[in-house]
């Protein structure tokens, strides 16, 4: 596949499956890639890999979650080239793993749901943010499960992706209220917790989300309030920032901001939440402490990779 084919492939997946995200959306453009490409060398075929990562992360859709996903996908695969003899064997295996892969982490949303449904309790408020897909599977599972509760979902400018999340909610027959961003001071003292997604978590337990985040975070903890992460833990990201300016620019901005070399003007997509504003991160892997997400060893997430290796391959 050439760049163009591959920028294509990915940007029709995110067109046309508004409930895919994008690190398995880029996953599965790897994989058709993996699949039909003409590489004679574990070497070439590593380089067009990486090639197509580039093309991705350079694309016009917010891509901070994809570099965490794509390198675990790129080190998953990879283990294959330990374990056979020939190129063909070794894309073969490549392949199959790959597929596993995507299958595992295609349900886990489904996992993270299960585990936050005992946290909906009847007549409980819900305070979210901007729209989260897994957040968005955790409210539809516990209103089929008769759970009852009310979700109010600020507007989360510029991009104004609350409005989608509300409407989502409104067909799932989930009571709801739509407010204003600068409002989440006004309703926090009216509800019991807050539920957001995270587009990455990074290595101090801290998370990278859409843009006002950080606000709710802050706000949430000065009146006592929970702060739930509902992610997948394809999303953990190798990064330690300590303040915003540590994002990269390719995470705050889009391509399109990039390429004008102006972000004077430019709005930026996300923000960074440090773990103290946290109270729990609800994963595929378990219910965490942002604690858990220091990597050091004896951790819980000190050998991610090995998580999946263990439990993934076959």
């Amino acid at each position: 596949m050439l760049k163009q084919e591959v920028s294509q492939y990915f940007s029709n997946i995110m067109e046309k499956e508004p409930d895919v995200s994008a690190s398995i959306a880029a996953i599965s453009t790897l994989l058709k890639l993996l699949e039909h490409d003409k590489s004679e060398t574990v070497q070439e075929l590593d380089l067009n890999l990486q090639s197509a990562v580039e093309v991705i992360t350079n694309s016009s859709y917010r891509i901070t979650g994809v570099s965490s996903g794509c390198a675990l996908f790129m080190r998953f695969i990879t283990f294959a080239k330990l374990d056979t003899i020939t190129f063909a064997e070794c894309k073969k295996v490549m392949l199959d793993r790959g597929k596993v892969f995507l299958k595992k982490l295609t349900d886990a949303r489904n996992k993270v749901a299960k585990i936050t449904l005992p946290y909906f309790v009847d007549g409980t408020n819900i305070l979210t943010h901007s729209k989260s897909r897994v957040v968005l599977e955790a409210m539809k599972l516990a209103v089929n499960s008769q759970k009852r509760f009310h979700v109010f979902v600020s507007e989360s400018s510029p991009d104004k992706s609350g409005i989608e999340m509300y409407n989502c909610l409104k067909k799932l027959n989930i009571p709801c209220t739509l407010v204003l961003d600068s409002a989440v001071g006004y309703i926090m003292e009216r509800v019991d917790m807050v539920m957001v997604g995270a587009e990455c978590v990074v290595e101090s337990g801290g998370i990278i989300n859409k843009i006002g985040s950080c606000t709710m975070a802050i706000c949430a903890k000065e009146f006592k309030k929970p702060f739930y992460v509902l992610t997948e833990s394809y999303k953990f990201s190798r990064m330690y920032p300590l303040n915003q300016r540590d994002l990269p620019y390719n995470f705050k901005y889009t391509a399109n901001n990039l390429n004008d070399n102006n972000l004077s003007n430019a709005h930026p997509t996300v923000d960074y939440t440090h773990p103290t504003y946290i109270s729990l991160l609800f994963t595929d892997l378990g219910i965490l402490m942002p604690s858990a997400m220091i990597i050091k060893p004896g951790n819980l997430l000190f050998s991610r990779y090995t998580f999946y290796a263990k439990y993934v391959v076959i």
